[in-house]
């Protein structure tokens, strides 16, 4: 059940995003800002964030612009709205988003980066000869494996429990955001870098065990606090990997092989819902913006290597 007062909506939204997204309390005070505008606007004009509509937003939108508020300003409320939004549908205080199709005033809407196949290949194979030792390498090339082979989130990786592995699954269950679930299926060479992490990991667990050690859930263990491996490690590990592979680091991060993965699916044939489905994808708007990315690199390849494109023939 949705929180009835609009101050419950802002606190509870600024607190989240504090605790899961590390926001600065500078960007916590725009926000709060921004969303008690809008929460004063909805009081005028007898409505609530738990009633309000796309056109309910769009008036909003239309009544900053009649007041001469800068682009950037107008743009800035809007992602607040959007954001609290997502997190209300997330926690079940809606069942819809209102502001899915609402773009932002004059902004071009940005592309996910994404990464060529032949750079995914270079950076599974470089997987598997990092790391100081064998164990190392193993569970490098797991998380790779697994990551592209499903699109999931860091989070999601980091957080698997073992459990979820055991018996040479060829689905696992991951837990979403907002608590929800998905099966994604694993590829063959995932199944097989998956079998081989397991080996190792069991083995050095009974050691530890045999010394006094509890046991881990996590399918990537670690002794920090957290008990399994970072998103923070893991950033830094798939920027070691890429190096080692020859390919820049500034453009890989997991959430761009997380991009790779539905860009290269839907360059195969894969259906939109399907990819909607495992990438976890509230609304299939979200989704959409694949088949952009699509687009721009058959131009992209129209006009680099079509004959009449040199001649100024293919616009």
């Amino acid at each position: 059940m949705s929180p009835r007062s609009p101050d419950l909506w802002i606190s509870a939204f600024l607190e989240a995003q504090a605790a899961e997204l590390d926001a600065s309390q500078n960007t916590l005070l725009a926000y709060g800002r921004d969303l008690k505008d809008f929460s004063g606007y909805l009081d005028r004009m007898g409505e609530d964030f738990g009633g309000a509509d796309r056109a309910t937003v769009e008036a909003y939108l239309i009544d900053c612009e009649a007041q001469g508020l800068a682009v950037s300003t107008r743009a800035r409320r809007l992602s607040a709205i959007k954001q609290i939004y997502r997190f209300a549908f997330e926690e079940g205080w809606r069942t819809d988003n209102p502001t899915l199709r609402i773009t932002g005033p004059g902004k071009a809407r940005r592309l996910p980066k994404t990464l060529s196949e032949d750079d995914v290949e270079r950076l599974l194979n470089a997987a598997r000869q990092h790391g100081r030792t064998d164990a190392d390498r193993l569970r490098n090339t797991c998380m790779m494996e697994v990551l592209y082979a499903t699109g999931m989130r860091v989070s999601e990786l980091v957080t698997l429990p073992v459990s979820a592995a055991r018996g040479d699954p060829r689905m696992l269950l991951v837990m979403g955001k907002g608590g929800k679930e998905r099966m994604v299926p694993l590829s063959p060479p995932a199944r097989a870098a998956l079998a081989a992490w397991l080996d190792v990991r069991d083995a050095a667990e009974d050691a530890a065990r045999s010394k006094g050690a509890k046991p881990s859930r996590f399918l990537f263990p670690s002794t920090g606090k957290d008990g399994h491996l970072t998103r923070h490690r893991f950033h830094g590990l798939i920027k070691d990997i890429a190096v080692a592979a020859g390919v820049s680091p500034e453009t890989v991060t997991p959430h761009r092989l997380r991009h790779a993965f539905a860009t290269h699916l839907l360059a195969h044939g894969a259906d939109l819902r399907a990819i909607q489905t495992l990438l976890g994808h509230a609304d299939v708007s979200t989704t959409e913006i694949y088949t952009h990315v699509l687009d721009e690199r058959l131009k992209e390849l129209v006009l680099s290597h079509h004959p009449l494109a040199k001649k100024g023939g293919v616009t």
